[in-house]
């Protein structure tokens, strides 16, 4: 096949051309893998082809190694491994002439693709020579060859895991860079490229950050080349700064000082995005600090061998100024753009991680801007007054705040009505919403609303409602966090007065010309949501007066004309904030007897519209339609099942939406709210919904994120069927077993720990469900035959120690199911569990009092099932 007329023709501007070499091209793959490969490699190394062809050659030759979803990344990688060695050796070959082209982009393309093959072949052992010979080129080629091999280098270090190559050649990768940034080299798109690579390749460096001669020399030429004369440079070097800030916190102490030099000159004075990333160096130390509280609490001895710094406190009296200035340099119209992110932006959001770091310490830094600057005639400094105030209202303490709001609340109501300035009403909504939602609650002591100033705060905020598209958003937020406060507050809430102006206001929005603007629809229909929640049996009638108003929307969006992709897009928005809405309104009114009674007349209509939204076929609104049929289900109990002949097939659908997960793991969640609301009434859908779930724990296309909910499911179903659950037992016990084993072998990072965990729990629910389902029948004894294995799982979770709480109360939970189900069955095999004993002990003396009273339900059943 002539190749390179073939890719010319996928890029023709001729649809029918460019279809005719797509389906070439694939044909090629298909029937030829090795010399499809091979093909595409000597495009990409021929100098004489064209540089589109090489670069689409290199492309699809990178999309031939690597994708994004998990099980197709896996078969790709398979494919290249089982390649004949010879093909692979001249696909190699070639990808690493092209380094040295003088051709950028066909350089740039071959580096990306030798990051993929090494991210396949190294951790096979194979292509061992690939770190050498890139080396050996770093030293002897001209600048381009130089460049492309640092490049190579970088994505590689990004490709790879730092344990698949050896310390001498992570070494001699780092002198390499390293050399390469420094003010020696000559050339800037070296020095560019190489800063980073450094940025890739920081994770490699563990034993050098370890080594302070090494560690001396990289933090010296980072800091340098943040001087350098080219700003892409000075960029990257403070992302590398950055990232050096969260990896190896522990080891900055000796160049601080140095560092806060150099961040607060490139802030002060560099160009913008330089000094964002010198802003960021500064949040990332928060971020850190933050991290380091809450994990040990905060109470450190001075000789605590916990790596605690409090960089931040001690740059306090520098950093705070500094930041504080920058909130001066706003530009216009950033309030109107939602993508918008400059220097004032960054050093408010850095200004709130300083507040949450130091807490207290910052007000008085902070009051002292305030007060300069909240009356100033420039709108610029009375805007970043306020917006100080608003980014310090989460970490200092209440008593050290109130007082402030106590005197600021009035003048901002008032700036929000009076003020001609947009973007100090953006703000000044924004600030109350902060306010409230930190500062107003039953969890704080000192009420800030008062029956005096709640009136006005509502009164201005209905007001601004109607303001522009930006500024009527914030005051929804600041109405939904108000709302949020007096979700605790007993059988009266001082909103209930004005509930109904303000959910006619928040409908009035949601019809507003200019609605689609600034997330003013979504943050007026969250609000009206929270609203709803958290208001109280008052004013339950006017919930139900609610109702039909939100069915009647919801039924306009369905008789829609055919409309235009974009306007379809919007049409299944609202479709999913009204489904949303009808949830939040279910929940309510479902939750008291009296106006569960009234809202049944309802339920009827609802679920047709709910049908006719699944009609539409739209993901989003899928998922939301489905939330709300799980509410409709728990409201409405066994009488859902004359809905399920018609909902069953959707509910099918859902289960099989393997690429938009979400919308699985939601249908699995409304599989358990009906399986709860029907009992045994769900019988005749089981063979198809376990059917449908055994296939899904057994594929490896499913995100694994829906997994554990699935195990949470056999739980729910069969405490719905009870013994009825005999014809599934086998099945479910078998994928509970495959899981379980998985799930106490736990090597890695947090991530996977927490995965574990979740996993661990949907098991342990599984088996709880699965015991109760049996309990008192003849048929326990068809659970014997487990008892063994979910005692091994049990001690296996013990003895991995990384349970977290939740997993902890529903293990003690099931090993007082298994006793109690099992009689004296369970008795001599608990007796000689590992572990039992211990972990029941642990969990007595627990501090969680849930898992205290699991454990003590546990020891009783126990001890019954071992004295019978």
């Amino acid at each position: 096949m002539e190749v390179t007329q073939v890719l010319l023709n996928a890029q023709s501007i001729d649809g029918a051309v460019r279809k005719n070499a797509e389906e070439s091209l694939k044909q090629f793959q298909e029937k030829n893998l090795p010399s499809f490969l091979l093909s595409l490699s000597r495009e990409l190394a021929n100098e004489e082809k064209p540089v589109e062809t090489r670069k689409l050659a290199g492309l699809i030759l990178k999309n031939a190694l690597d994708a994004k979803e998990q099980h197709r990344k896996f078969e790709l990688v398979q494919r290249w491994l089982s390649l004949d060695g010879n093909a692979k050796s001249q696909i190699k070959a070639c990808l690493l002439k092209t380094l040295s082209s003088p051709v950028s982009d066909a350089r740039s393309t071959a580096s990306q693709v030798i990051a993929k093959v090494s991210g396949i072949d190294l951790p096979q052992k194979q292509w061992p020579e690939l770190i050498g010979s890139l080396l050996s080129n770093v030293h002897q080629l001209p600048a381009h060859a130089k460049q492309a091999t640092l490049e190579t280098l970088g994505y590689l270090c990004e490709e790879v895991s730092p344990d698949v190559v050896d310390q001498d050649q992570v070494n001699k990768i780092l002198t390499a860079v390293v050399q390469g940034i420094s003010a020696s080299e000559g050339n800037t798109d070296v020095r560019l490229v190489a800063t980073r690579a450094l940025y890739n390749a920081l994770g490699f460096a563990q034993a050098n950050f370890s080594n302070d001669m090494e560690r001396d020399y990289i933090m010296r030429v980072v800091c340098e080349a943040t001087l350098s004369p080219e700003v892409r440079i000075r960029q990257a070097a403070f992302e590398c700064l950055v990232s050096i800030s969260s990896t190896y916190y522990e080891k900055l102490a000796p160049y601080i000082q140095d560092i806060f030099n150099i961040t607060a000159k490139a802030v002060r004075e560099d160009e913008e995005p330089v000094a964002l990333q010198a802003i960021e160096f500064w949040s990332s130390i928060c971020d850190e600090e933050i991290d380091i509280l809450e994990e040990y609490g905060g109470d450190f001895t001075g000789d605590s061998d916990i790596p605690y710094f409090y960089f931040i406190k001690q740059a306090l009296p520098a950093l705070v100024p500094m930041l504080l200035e920058t909130l001066l340099k706003q530009e216009e119209g950033q309030d109107q753009d939602e993508g918008a992110w400059n220097i004032a932006m960054a050093g408010g959001t850095c200004l709130g991680l300083v507040a949450r770091t130091v807490g207290d310490d910052i007000v008085p830094l902070v009051v002292r801007f305030i007060e300069e600057n909240i009356t100033k005639p420039d709108w610029r400094q009375r805007e970043a007054a306020t917006y100080a105030f608003g980014s310090i209202l989460e970490g200092p303490s209440p008593e050290k705040l109130i007082p402030l709001v106590n005197v600021a609340l009035t003048f901002m109501l008032s700036a929000l009505t009076k003020d001609s300035n947009s973007h100090i009403k953006d703000t000044t909504a924004w600030t109350l919403g902060r306010i409230f939602e930190f500062l107003h609650g039953s969890a704080v002591d000192l009420p800030i609303i008062t029956q005096e100033n709640c009136q006005q705060i509502v009164t201005v905020l209905l007001q601004s409602m109607k303001d522009t598209p930006n500024v009527a958003e914030k005051a929804c937020g600041a109405l939904y966090f108000l709302a949020q406060g007096y979700e605790e507050m007993g059988p009266s809430s001082p909103l209930t007065p004005f509930f109904q102006e303000i959910v006619q206001s928040l409908l009035t929005v949601t019809h507003r010309e200019d609605v689609g603007e600034s997330r003013l629809r979504t943050a007026s229909y969250e609000t009206l949501n929270e609203v709803v929640r958290c208001s109280t049996d008052e004013t339950a009638p006017l919930v139900l007066q609610l109702v039909p108003v939100i069915m009647m929307e919801l039924h306009n969006t369905l008789e829609g004309q055919k409309l235009a992709s974009d306007e379809r897009e919007k049409q299944s928005e609202l479709q999913g904030l009204l489904c949303g809405c009808l949830q939040v309104i279910i929940q309510k009114l479902g939750s008291s007897e009296p106006t569960k009674y009234v809202f049944m007349q309802y339920a009827d209509q609802i679920m047709g519209l709910f049908l006719r939204v699944f009609a539409c076929r739209s993901a989003t609104v899928h998922e939301e339609a489905m939330l709300a049929i799980g509410a409709l289900a728990y409201a409405t109990g066994p009488d859902f099942a004359k809905y399920m002949p018609e909902f069953y097939r959707y509910l099918e659908m859902g289960l099989q939406n393997f690429e938009e997960y979400q919308v699985c793991a939601v249908t699995v969640g409304v599989v358990g709210d009906i399986s709860r609301a029907l009992e045994e009434k769900v019988v005749p859908y089981c063979d198809g919904i376990m059917t449908q779930l055994l296939k899904n724990l057994s594929s490896n296309q499913l995100h694994r994120s829906v997994k554990p909910p699935i195990f949470s499911c056999f739980g729910d179903i069969a405490l719905a069927v009870g013994e009825y659950f005999e014809k599934y037992l086998m099945w479910a016990m078998s994928a509970l077993q495959s899981a379980a084993e998985l799930s106490t072998h736990t090597a890695g990072g947090d991530e996977l720990i927490e995965y574990a965990n979740s996993l661990r729990n949907g098991i342990l629910e599984a088996y709880s469900g699965i015991f109760q389902c049996f309990k008192n029948s003849p048929k326990t004894q068809l659970l014997i035959p487990y008892a063994p294995h979910i005692l091994q799982f049990l001690d296996g979770i013990y003895m991995e120690k990384d349970m977290d709480d939740s997993v902890m109360k529903t293990a003690i939970g099931v090993l007082g199911d298994l006793a109690d189900t099992l009689g004296n069955h369970a008795g001599s095999l608990i007796q000689q569990s590992v572990s039992s004993k211990d972990f029941l002990n642990e969990c007595l003396s627990s501090e969680d009092l849930m898992v205290k009273e699991s454990a003590e339900w546990a020891k009783l059943a126990i001890s019954r099932a071992i004295s019978v």
